[in-house]
């Protein structure tokens, strides 16, 4: 647990295969399946500069080009809850319980600098993603999105973005969280490019075979 931590040792955190959550920080290589062995987790990021858009990708910001976005400083407000109610209906398993879980309860102080990217249909909110920003480095933390525009591939959209903002920011690397060895809901981030995983055995970091 802890209620503030400088930039440059987020990086250092996020390097480790550290993440938080609110004030508690955490690590773990094993996560509990719902039915069969339990999954080997894997921590992900992104070196920016080996990152290009996949054609798929560029298919999503292409589908989206008509909204609108911005990076705030990161907020709580019943609009947001509300939205992550909707959103959390999506989940079969593993259902999250309140944006306060991922967030804690005041993310805009600390334990460090988050940011909240909001995505608008003219005036309408369709998304929302938070980013931890260190020195060198930003960790993707949660998003949400409005289920009736599941079609916009939302969570994809935001992720673009946070790396296209992340890049042109000067950043070396993003943080998207984990994924695991085996298959799972995480595949997805999987599919991005200038990906490396955490080998927890040696401490190192490992080019993703693609």
């Amino acid at each position: 647990m802890c209620d503030a931590v400088p930039a440059e040792v987020m990086d250092l955190l996020w390097a480790a295969g550290w993440r938080h959550f609110g004030r508690l920080f955490f690590r773990y290589s094993l996560q509990h399946a719902v039915e069969g062995e339990p999954l080997h987790v894997t921590p992900l990021r992104i070196e920016l500069k080996r990152w290009q858009a996949t054609k798929s990708q560029r298919r999503v910001l292409s589908r989206n080009a008509d909204l609108r976005w911005e990076m705030v400083p990161a907020t709580l407000d019943d609009d947001l809850r509300a939205m992550f109610e909707r959103h959390k209906g999506r989940f079969r398993e593993n259902i999250p319980e309140k944006l306060e879980n991922f967030l804690g309860e005041a993310p805009e102080s600390g334990p460090c600098d988050c940011r909240m990217l909001r995505v608008f249909e003219g005036e309408k909110l369709l998304a929302a993603s938070f980013l931890d920003v260190g020195q060198k480095a930003v960790s993707s933390v949660y998003a949400v999105f409005e289920p009736e525009a599941a079609w916009r591939s939302l969570g994809t959209f935001t992720m673009l973005l946070e790396l296209q903002f992340a890049r042109k920011s000067g950043f070396e690397f993003l943080y998207p969280g984990y994924a695991t060895q085996e298959p799972s809901a995480y595949d997805y981030k999987k599919q991005f490019t200038g990906l490396e995983w955490l080998d927890f055995a040696s401490g190192e970091w490992r080019e993703l075979p693609r």
